[in-house]
Order: structure tokens, then C-alpha cells, then sequence
């Protein structure tokens, strides 16, 4: 516990401003007077010496929290995140961040004003486990009109749910998105039944027949199609080149992302340490790391692997390393203050060329698709390509179905092949002189017919 603590100035309606700190998180409260302040501060220290249990959330002692099913669903949503949050991955943190922060908006009183226009990143930054309180506006705006857990209802959730899988302009997101959105805003909820806050589950059911919809049914297969082949790919490195000085740091990363098929999370994350380089012939990539959250190392997400990369990418990494000064530890793809390319200025260095080569537009993540069905394309057997790309078998022929359709052609002969072989015929439809057995015979003489019944021909005098 700290003093009181009086503000100066006009602005400040309440002046008197209570602190305190628990498990090291600061915690505040403003008065208008000093008695209202005092009193709220000897309450705090009268909990704190009878060893009462304090909120990490609210700060304040556990016997002030409302009963379980008035707690209000973002102050619920925070309770939520802070509980999964040591499990999960920090792309998977951020994702859930995102999804609630989507929900809580929608769930609140029907009489409610317009959300302040900060909202939004308000609770991108306090939904977060340690966050801090960056709109208190937002924050006031929350706690009065946002709904508690006892006042969700079936009919209510299911007009939150058309709402959290559109856009802001009414437009439907994507199926991806909108899967994403729903399921993590449902685990949210679904977790209060599961402690026996609420006793029923309020979330609705998914409609009938909603995964057979064209609108929401998610393909996991690439559209090889408005893919590059190795000629178009070609043409674009080349015009990714520019006056800016980064453009050639932009083109050595889409080349290793083209030619290795890497993720743009592990081309970010390359050290000089991970390249064999040899003088001639093919080269090596071990691939160990990734970039999981804002420069943040980790494991790639299918785990470790190595990598062959053709002649032309060993000697475009060699050409590159050359111009830079870096140590066997050091990070290979740096901007000039030492930081991370950012994926958006990559992302525009590529467009700029996609433009200027007539390509249609595509993402830093098709490179790796492109690599993907070239390499198939090529005749590379499927475990190969799903050794290179970290996949299973199972993954690559249900993403890059299109990319294998082009073998329908080497199928059928090889096919023919097979039934040629079975039925005694050679190229040129004999075989050792022999004409082959008919599938369906004839109907021959009746001596014919007497014969293959097991019946032998009178013996003539």
C-alpha cells in the first residue's frame, strides 16, 4: 500500500488517487475527495492484514468480486487469457487476442452508445495478461455497458455470432477467419461452464448444414494456377531490384523462400552458420528457427529440417554474404539499423515487381507454394517434397492436389503399360509371336465348345 497521492490541475475531477501494488502489477483508484480515498485505502489495508486473497485481474480482495455469474464477460475474457495464455504459442496468443477483442464489443447492453473509436486497441493491449489500461474512457465504457455472464442467452449469442464473422462495412470475412473467430470466442465461454460459473452453456449450436455451405466451406488446396513457373519467377527477382537500397535484401529473400520452398517466418531467422555453401554443385539450408512473434526466435513450426538448394541459390546466398559483414551467429537478413524486415515492406517489394512483370498479385507465402508445385511438377517424389517442406504426405497431396494433375498422362501409360504387360502384348501388340488371349471369347464350332466343357470328340473308326 501506498499514500495518498493528490493531483494538481483543473482537469482532473477526481484528484485524490489511491495506489497499491499486487504481485508487483501497480494498481490505482481516483477519488473526488480525500475521504472517499482514505476510507477505500484503510478497507484495502483491513483485507490485506485479515490474509485475504487478492484479485490479479481487479487488484482488489476476492470477497469484493462479484458472484461468479455477474462478472462482466470482458473481465471474464481477461481471466480466460490469463489462464491459456502459458500454453499457447505467441502466434496462437496474438490470434486469440484478436478474436476477443472482436467479441467483447458486441456483447453488451442493446441500449449501449457507440464504442469509443480507441476501443478496439484498448483491448488489444489490456486483454493481454500484465496489460495496461491504455483508454480509461474505453475501459469506463466497458464496465457500464458490457453484459455479464448470467445475462447471456442462446438468441443474444446468436446475433453476436452473425456480427463477429462480418467486417466493420458488413462485408462476410473469410472462412478461415470466421472458423477462427467463432472457435475462440466459444472456448471463452464454454470454459465458464466447464467451472460451473454458468450452469448451461448459452453459446447456440452451429446451424445445420453450415459446413456444407459454399460461402463457409474452407479448401485447403493451393491454386497452383496463378502460381509462377520458374521463368515467371525468374523475371520477378530480377525486377525486384530497385534504387532502394533494401531491394536486393527483398530479392535474396524471395529467392530463398522461391528456391528452398522456406516459410518467410524461417527466412527472416537465417544465420550464417546454417548454410553449406559448397564451391560447386547443390547446397544446404538447416533450418532451426523461426521468427514466432516480433522478432522473437523459436522452432519452426513442423520442427527442424534440412533443406538442399539448388546451384543458383548457392551462388546468390554467396554474392550476398559478400556485400554484408556478419559472424557465423549472426543473422543474415538485416536492415541497415540491425533490425527485422518488416514483412509489409517486403510484401510491397514484391508487388512492385508483380507489376512491372504483368504477374497477377500474390503473397510472400505463394513463393513457397510455387517452390512446392514446381518441384512436383519436376517428377520429385511426394516424400521428398514433404521432407524439404516439413510437411507430412498426407498435407502436401491435400494442399497441392492441382499440382498433380499433370500426371494423369505418365498414369495412364504407365497403366497401359501394366495391362499391356498382363495380357501378353508388347509395343507392337505382339509378344513372342503369340496374339493375345481375348478377355470375352467367342462362340466357336461345337467341337470348339465340346472340348472346353471336358467333353473329347468321338473317336472315328
Amino acid at each position: 500500500m501506498f499514500g495518498l497521492q493528490r493531483r494538481t490541475g483543473e482537469r482532473h475531477r477526481k484528484p485524490w488517487v489511491v495506489r497499491w501494488g499486487v504481485r508487483g502489477r501497480q494498481r490505482s483508484r481516483a477519488f473526488r475527495t480525500k475521504g472517499e480515498a482514505d476510507r477505500f485505502r484503510s478497507a484495502l489495508i483491513m483485507a490485506a492484514q485479515a490474509g485475504e486473497a487478492f484479485d490479479d485481474v481487479s487488484g482488489e480482495p476476492l470477497s469484493w468480486q462479484p458472484a461468479p455469474d455477474e462478472i462482466q464477460l470482458h473481465t471474464w475474457a481477461r481471466h480466460w487469457l490469463a489462464e491459456q495464455w502459458p500454453e499457447w504459442a505467441p502466434r496462437t496468443r496474438t490470434s486469440a487476442v484478436e478474436a476477443i477483442a472482436r467479441l467483447v464489443p458486441l456483447v453488451v447492453r442493446p441500449d449501449a452508445p457507440a464504442a469509443p473509436a480507441d476501443l478496439r486497441a484498448h483491448l488489444f493491449a489490456s486483454l493481454r495478461p500484465g496489460g495496461e489500461l491504455v483508454s480509461p474512457s474505453a475501459e469506463r465504457w466497458l464496465e457500464h455497458w458490457s453484459l455479464a455472464l448470467g445475462q447471456l442467452s442462446r438468441p443474444l449469442l446468436a446475433l453476436v455470432e452473425q456480427r463477429l464473422i462480418t467486417r466493420d462495412d458488413g462485408t462476410p470475412l473469410g472462412p478461415y477467419t470466421a472458423a477462427r473467430y467463432r472457435k475462440v470466442s466459444r472456448a471463452c465461454v464454454r470454459r465458464a461452464v466447464e467451472l460451473e460459473v454458468l450452469g448451461a452453456d448459452p453459446w447456440p449450436p452451429p446451424s445445420r448444414g453450415r459446413s456444407q455451405r459454399k460461402a463457409t466451406r474452407t479448401q485447403r488446396r493451393v491454386r497452383v494456377r496463378s502460381l509462377p513457373d520458374p521463368a515467371s519467377m525468374n523475371l520477378i527477382l530480377r525486377e525486384m531490384v530497385s534504387h532502394q537500397p533494401a531491394s536486393r535484401t527483398y530479392q535474396v529473400m524471395t529467392a530463398v523462400a522461391y528456391y528452398a520452398g522456406l516459410r518467410p517466418s524461417e527466412v527472416v531467422m537465417l544465420r550464417r552458420r546454417c548454410l553449406v555453401l559448397p564451391d560447386t554443385g547443390w547446397g544446404r539450408l538447416e533450418v532451426t528457427e523461426a521468427d514466432v512473434d516480433f522478432d522473437i526466435p523459436g522452432e519452426p513450426k513442423t520442427g527442424p529440417r534440412s533443406v538442399p538448394i539448388p546451384p543458383v541459390l548457392v551462388e546468390t546466398i554467396k554474392s550476398w554474404i559478400e556485400t554484408i559483414a556478419c559472424g557465423p551467429d549472426d543473422l543474415i537478413f538485416r536492415t541497415r539499423t540491425g533490425r527485422r524486415p518488416t514483412a509489409s515492406n517486403w510484401s510491397r517489394s514484391l508487388h512492385r515487381a508483380l507489376q512491372r512483370t504483368g504477374h497477377p498479385p500474390m503473397r510472400l507465402y505463394d513463393c513457397r507454394h510455387a517452390a512446392a508445385t514446381t518441384w512436383l511438377r519436376a517428377g520429385v517424389p511426394l516424400g521428398e517434397v514433404a521432407k524439404r517442406l516439413g510437411h507430412s504426405v498426407e498435407t502436401l497431396v491435400s494442399t497441392y492436389v492441382g499440382a498433380l494433375q499433370d500426371d494423369e498422362a505418365i498414369g495412364n501409360s504407365r497403366i497401359d503399360a501394366a495391362l499391356a504387360h498382363g495380357l501378353g502384348l508388347a509395343d507392337d501388340g505382339d509378344i513372342h509371336g503369340q496374339r493375345p488371349t481375348p478377355l470375352l471369347r467367342r462362340e466357336g464350332s461345337p467341337e470348339e465348345t465340346s472340348r472346353r466343357r471336358g467333353h473329347r470328340p468321338p473317336i472315328s473308326a
